[in-house]
């Protein structure tokens, strides 16, 4: 092997940046970069569903607990942005590997964690890591394939993302019931080493800017502030009235804590449906996508709050809330890939950011109209809010429509 610095092994290097992986390797990044979203996503929401014996085992409320989610979601849209600018120069298998190593050693933390304080740190590094993550992943992602089927493989990834709160979240409530809280944090680190190696070892080393990926196909700053903004403004409406659902579905639609229980699983289920189908029609029409998406949600909301007593309409409107909630962020994420104005990376890292402070917003904005005007209110707010984010999307399609 000639020594390092010799034309022997930079020919070698150009040959592994320059050459495309073999299909094999490409759907095998594919399979673990859509694990990692898997488990992301589960580490995410995993404590929702371990509350009571998070907070028994460690002493503590279960606000505190709840915390670990919410701190979980506000590290993602501060960081997301500023992490994607320091690492833009560093190539995503390198990234992508150090990442997953992250979210490895935090779930080996938080699993071992003594205390509270160090496991609320465990789950800020794997926030930070998951903020990077979704900001890199599309990308490479997209990028090992042709540019015709990049919707399919944004919404492959979207429905892994998806699945945790299907399979994820409840098959790690299921385990930690039957063990520890500990044993189903400690099972994230093992599938993000699966994750971590299989990238390490199949995905090609190659500069950032250089992947097929790399820049928008078509960059366009008044539809990327668009698409920011009805992103926004769709989650904030979404989170507006979900986050007070239980207290809706129980409140206003007269359905028993069982019942309630048996539709969450429907609104997932309803979820991965939505993403499924969206994903499908996603390359042929990208923009019609997100407009469907964002005007079902809108339906949904306003749905549940003007025939929500009735049990029947309540569970159709849930699911057509459920079937929007995944696919609005799928559809912001393709559009991201298009118009952005400069590297992808970024374009993701602000979309992940700005939908992530609507979430905290919309739960902040809910529970702030809750003592107002009750439970049904959040969801009036919630489904205007949306109609607005539609409005912002169909202005500047007509607006393009428009003979200059």
């Amino acid at each position: 092997m000639p020594p390092a610095g010799t034309t022997g092994e930079n020919q070698k290097d150009d040959v592994h940046l320059t050459r495309p992986p073999a299909p094999w390797r490409r759907l095998a990044v594919l399979a673990a970069l859509m694990l990692a979203a898997l488990t992301f996503n589960t580490a995410e929401n995993l404590p929702v569903g371990l509350l009571g014996l998070i907070s028994a085992d460690l002493r503590v409320s279960l606000s505190a607990v709840g915390l670990l989610v919410t701190g979980y979601g506000v590290t993602v849209a501060v960081t997301s942005v500023p992490v994607a600018h320091l690492m833009r120069a560093v190539p995503r298998r390198h990234v992508l590997t150090g990442l997953l190593g992250a979210l490895v050693v935090s779930s080996l933390v938080a699993a071992l964690a003594p205390s509270y304080g160090v496991l609320l740190g465990a789950r800020l590094l794997t926030a930070l890591a998951q903020a990077l993550f979704w900001a890199v992943m599309g990308p490479v992602a997209v990028g090992l394939f042709a540019p015709e089927v990049r919707g399919r493989v944004v919404g492959a990834l979207s429905v892994a993302g998806s699945l945790a709160l299907v399979l994820g979240v409840p098959a790690g409530t299921w385990l930690g019931h039957r063990t520890s809280w500990q044993v189903p944090v400690a099972a994230l680190a093992a599938l993000g080493l699966v994750c971590l190696v299989t990238i390490a070892v199949l995905l090609p080393t190659s500069r950032p800017e250089e992947e097929p990926a790399a820049y928008g196909s078509s960059p366009d700053v008044r539809r990327f502030r668009t698409v920011l903004a009805a992103g926004a403004l769709s989650a904030t409406g979404a989170f507006t009235g979900y986050t007070y659902v239980v207290a809706f579905l129980g409140e206003v639609s007269g359905f028993s804590p069982g019942s309630v229980s048996v539709l969450f699983v429907v609104f997932g289920v309803a979820c991965l449906a939505g993403v499924s189908v969206t994903g499908a029609v996603l390359d042929r029409f990208p923009q019609g996508a997100l407009v469907a998406a964002v005007a079902t949600q809108a339906a949904g909301l306003l749905g549940l709050y003007a025939l929500g007593a009735h049990q029947g309409a309540a569970v159709v409107f849930l699911v057509l809330t459920g079937g929007a909630l995944g696919p609005v962020f799928m559809t912001t994420q393709n559009a991201m890939l298009s118009c952005a104005p400069g590297r992808t990376d970024l374009a993701l890292a602000a979309n992940s950011g700005a939908y992530n402070v609507g979430i905290a917003a919309g739960a902040a904005l809910g529970g702030l109209i809750l003592p107002l005007a009750g439970v049904r209110g959040t969801f009036l707010a919630g489904g205007l809010l949306t109609v607005a984010s539609c409005a912002v999307l169909l202005r500047t399609a007509s607006r393009d429509r428009a003979p200059r």
